[in-house]
């Protein structure tokens, strides 16, 4: 244990600044193209079927490829993000899904476009585990769930952004140069982040005082140039131990009530997205629309994500993170239960932007900022990894599901499945969820005290 740093009081108190704007771009960026590649994915699949190069078998295997890979990318970014650092697990995610991206753009075949999707997976899934609990270390407490609301704005607004570029780059251009701009853009942004600095409360939970305070002292310098800087308030956590503690730590006594509700937020979100949205082009073009006509919808639905991560911005450190969270899956379930009866255009399109807006509140204050708030910083990113790897699971096993439901009920029994996985995570916020509401990282700890688990054995 040791004092000599008090990393995070020291955060905590900095004004906000021309340094967390750059950490925020910085950031920012990776996710966008994160979020700008995953939503590719309905405008390009639709395009395949409807130009004979896949079918709905295939496409589910693409959903199912990206999601394996998103699965393994995010444990091994909890993984690799607590053992080596927040900095070398964001760089090397960006430089796979980069690089995989470039080679989904040169495939011969829809076989070899799956494999490299596979490995695209594999960055996505990591860089939205790193993306938003790292920002979540440098933020003050005042105005955390405003600035993690403001990365899922970025990283959400991809989903409208890619469906523009889909409605005017595939019909003229083909489904190819979609990943030519991901790829690109993503090693643009690999390189700009190498100057990003490495996380004080990471080095300091791991007993690295010296490089936490050569962090810690330049980060403050820098602040420093454009504003007054207060007194650091006095800590009364402990600082973890430099001993990393094994990831059967999230199922004690202690945290297992915010592991579950952390499991399901990202389970349920992942249905959401990966269940309905990125299917919406395909299911479009399945009932007799065209391409152009299908990714216009699409479009005009897609305005929901980031209208959705607006919300959540407005509201997060305003009402709370639980009330947030359970209204907005009360309002998701009921327009769930209530698609079935819509038959004309414009109602069902509406309410499928109503949904797709409700869907991108609950990930902006659900999965960004709520989910990194529930582990201590020695278990933020195994905790946070494993709860996203639990959740792509559950995204690789959608298609198995979406298309024999859609195939027998239509969109509407999609959006019913959709409701129900909602009803059980809104029940679990509501009975074991915690409100983290403009608190210190350090203050989250259970009852105030040091985690301990005296079964676990083996280190991970």
């Amino acid at each position: 244990m040791s004092a000599a740093v008090n990393a995070g009081a020291r955060l905590d108190r900095l004004p906000v600044s021309g340094f967390h704007w750059r950490i925020l771009s910085l950031i920012g960026a990776g996710m966008f193209l994160d979020g700008f590649e995953i939503y590719l994915a309905g405008g390009v699949l639709g395009a395949l079927v409807k130009s004979g190069w896949s079918d709905m078998a295939h496409n589910g295997q693409f959903i199912s490829a990206t999601f394996l890979g998103m699965m393994l990318g995010a444990w091994v970014a909890g993984v690799v993000g607590d053992h080596y650092g927040r900095r070398f697990s964001y760089q090397i995610n960006l430089l796979i899904f980069g690089l995989a991206s470039l080679a989904g753009a040169l495939a011969p075949s829809i076989g070899w476009l799956i494999v490299a999707r596979f490995f695209m997976g594999i960055g996505l899934g990591a860089e939205i585990v790193v993306g938003y609990a790292t920002l979540s270390e440098f933020v003050p407490p005042v105005a955390r769930g405003k600035w993690i609301a403001g990365l899922a704005v970025c990283t959400n607004s991809a989903l409208l952004v890619s469906a523009l570029t889909s409605y005017f780059i595939i019909p003229s251009f083909g489904w190819r140069w979609m990943f030519v701009i991901t790829g690109v853009g993503a090693l643009i942004v690999w390189y700009l982040r190498k100057a990003m600095p490495e996380s004080p409360r990471w080095l300091e939970s791991k007993g690295r005082f010296q490089e936490a305070e050569q962090v810690m002292s330049a980060i403050e310098a820098e602040v420093s140039r454009t504003a007054t800087l207060p007194a650091p308030l006095v800590r009364t956590e402990s600082v973890a131990a430099s001993v990393m503690r094994p990831l059967v730590t999230i199922f004690s006594r202690q945290l297992l009530p915010r592991t579950i509700v952390a499991s399901l937020i990202a389970c349920g979100i992942n249905a959401g997205v990966y269940g309905f949205i990125a299917w919406m082009p395909t299911f479009f073009v399945k009932q007799g629309l065209s391409i152009v006509t299908s990714l216009g919808y699409t479009t005009f639905m897609s305005f929901g994500g980031p209208i959705g991560a607006l919300i959540a911005l407005v509201a997060a450190d305003r009402a709370g993170r639980k009330p947030v969270l359970i209204v907005t899956s009360l309002v998701a379930i009921a327009i769930g239960l209530a698609y079935p009866y819509v038959r004309e255009t414009v109602p069902f399109i509406a309410m499928g932007f109503a949904l797709v807006t409700a869907i991108y509140v609950l990930i902006g204050v659900g999965f960004a900022i709520y989910m990194p708030e529930l582990f201590p910083t020695d278990l933020r990113m195994r905790g946070v990894g494993f709860c996203n790897t639990l959740g792509r699971a559950v995204a690789m096993l959608t298609p198995y599901a979406v298309v024999p439901m859609f195939a027998a009920q239509g969109v509407g029994g999609v959006a019913g499945l959709i409701a129900a996985l909602l009803a059980v995570m809104c029940l679990a916020i509501w009975t074991l969820g915690i409100e983290t509401r403009r608190q210190s990282l350090e203050a989250l700890l259970p009852d105030g005290q040091p985690l301990t688990t005296e079964a676990a054995t083996v280190r991970v």
